[in-house]
This record gives C-alpha cells, structure tokens and sequence, in this order.
C-alpha cells in the first residue's frame, strides 16, 4: 500500500453525509455511531460525528488532489449543487490561481471547504 492521509471531516448527520456524497460518485466503505468513511476511486474521505458543527462558521477543510479535476467538477455540477458565492452547499468553478495551481471549491453540507486541486 502506498502511503497515505486522509481528511477527517465533521458531520452532523452521517445519513445526510452519505446521501451528499453518493450523489458524486462517493461509497460508504465503513460506518459506526463514530466514524464515517466514504470512497471515490482512490478518494477517501473520513468523518467524524459532530452534531454541533455550524456550517456558517467552521473552520473544516482540505484538499482532494485529483487528476481529473473536470470529470469530478462534472460530477458536482450533475449532483445540482449550485455555483454561487451564498450558502451550502455551493461550487466555485477551478481556475488557475497565483500559485500556478489550478483549484475549485466545494463547501459541503456541513460547511466543510474541499479544495478541487488538479494534480500536475
């Protein structure tokens, strides 16, 4: 196995989590009243229960570094969830920052920021 990490996310609801998720292409692989992991290809997210979480105002987030960064844009956007600059969940479309990197945004039910990052 190569070695690895992956991002440890709060939920407020692992139904509403898996059911966000399973809309772009993520599998729940393991689940218990504690902890959460889904699966996208070699994506891997993990989250953690955390009714309390406020998605105005968490601090969440982390990059999902890809080497197809369209095809999983496509996939946010098929879901439906919204371009926009308001609310969650949204998208932000990828564009090449000053780093030279070119990265979308997805902030989820929860509020948890993902960073679309296209590998180079």
């Amino acid at each position: 196995m190569v070695d690895h990490a992956t991002p440890n996310l709060p939920s407020r609801d692992y139904d509403a989590t898996v059911d966000f998720y399973a809309a772009l292409g993520f599998e729940a692989t393991y689940r218990d009243p504690g902890w959460l992991i889904l699966q996208r290809g070699s994506l891997v997210m993990e989250f953690f229960a955390d009714p309390s979480t406020d998605p105005a105002s968490t601090a969440a987030s982390c990059c999902l570094r890809v080497d197809d960064l369209d095809a999983l844009y496509a996939a946010c956007v098929a879901a439906g969830l919204p371009e926009t600059h308001l609310g969650w969940p949204r998208l932000h479309p990828p564009r090449v920052e000053d780093s030279g990197m070119r990265i979308g945004y997805l902030i989820d039910l929860d509020g948890n920021l993902l960073r679309l990052v296209q590998n180079p």
